[in-house]
């Protein structure tokens, strides 16, 4: 019996840092209060409007899609909103919004694009480049503190 106790704790042990690991790593990295600055780039075409439909960020917006709850989110499936063809093809193919894929996407969209797909033909709608990787993480932060996470 002692050696199924020490098995067992030995077994917690191990998994401990890596449950601690994977947590942390869904914390964003990025300053959430420079990012609400950093988001009024962004308010000509983005809107965060929640589920009950009050909006959070931007003025209402709709050329780009509603990015309440982006964290998590697979690429290219807002309802009702018209993606490009490739965006919804990355989805399709596993893209999924996390902190690294944001901020390399909102960096240099198109060139993200023809990357994750492996088609240089690749385009995404969005025009627009956050300059720097710290902007973009900031923004990432700024998004995910709207949005609590799902249940």
């Amino acid at each position: 019996m002692n050696r199924t106790m020490i098995l067992a704790a030995a077994a917690t042990l191990l998994t401990a840092p890596m449950a601690f690991a994977d947590s942390h790593a869904a914390t964003p990295s990025g300053d959430a209060e420079a990012g609400e600055a950093a988001f009024r780039q962004c308010i000509a075409c983005h809107v965060v409007v929640d589920a009950e439909g009050e909006t959070l960020a931007g003025r209402n917006a709709r050329t780009g899609p509603n990015l309440y709850r982006i964290s998590g989110r697979t690429a290219g499936t807002v309802e009702d909103f018209r993606y490009s063809g490739s965006m919804v093809e990355a989805g399709e193919a596993g893209l999924v919004w996390d902190e690294e894929t944001f901020v390399a996407y909102v960096q240099d969209p198109t060139g993200f694009l023809r990357e994750f797909l492996d088609d240089s033909g690749a385009r995404g709608s969005m025009s627009f480049r956050v300059r720097s990787e710290e902007d973009a993480a900031d923004l990432y932060a700024y998004l995910a503190s709207l949005a609590p996470a799902e249940e």
